[in-house]
């Protein structure tokens, strides 16, 4: 079975706002190879190849889009641990929420996230949030990944 890399880790509990996600990346062609996890602790599993991903070690994702209101673990625990690890503070993470809380974004920023996006309601405000995303952190942004 040939190991693919997954350069998109969405991390996302409602299934509606994770399907928007998708399609406004694939309008764009930003969905080569792209991994859905509505859960925190499936996506710390994923991240830090434990659990069902033990044996699936296929590199880091080089962007993670994340929510912060997650059932088992919470978004913000999950970029703790992200950045708190030498081999994953490097991976751009973008909050993509709808919490407009001033402590989440405080927290969020002053746990290392690289940008904080409350979305749009609205589907095309939302696909070109998206695609500004995609443009940026996968195409103009230099990263440690490329080095």
């Amino acid at each position: 079975m040939e190991k693919t890399h997954v350069e998109i880790l969405l991390i996302e509990d409602n299934p509606y706002e994770a399907e928007l996600t998708i399609r406004s990346l694939k309008k764009n062609n930003f969905i080569n190879n792209i991994m859905h996890i509505d859960d925190g602790a499936t996506a710390l599993d994923f991240i830090f190849f434990k659990g069902a991903y033990e044996n699936k070690n296929n590199g880091h994702p080089k962007l993670i889009l994340l929510d912060l209101k997650l059932p088992k673990v919470d978004g913000l625990e999950i970029l703790r641990r992200l950045k708190e690890n030498e081999e994953t503070r490097t991976i751009p993470v973008v909050v993509l929420t709808s919490s407009r809380e001033e402590r989440d974004i405080l927290e969020s920023y002053k746990l290392g996230v690289n940008s904080y996006i409350v979305k749009p309601v609205n589907f095309e405000s939302f696909t070109q949030a998206v695609a500004n995303l995609g443009l940026y952190w996968l195409l103009l942004n230099e990263n440690s990944s490329q080095l």
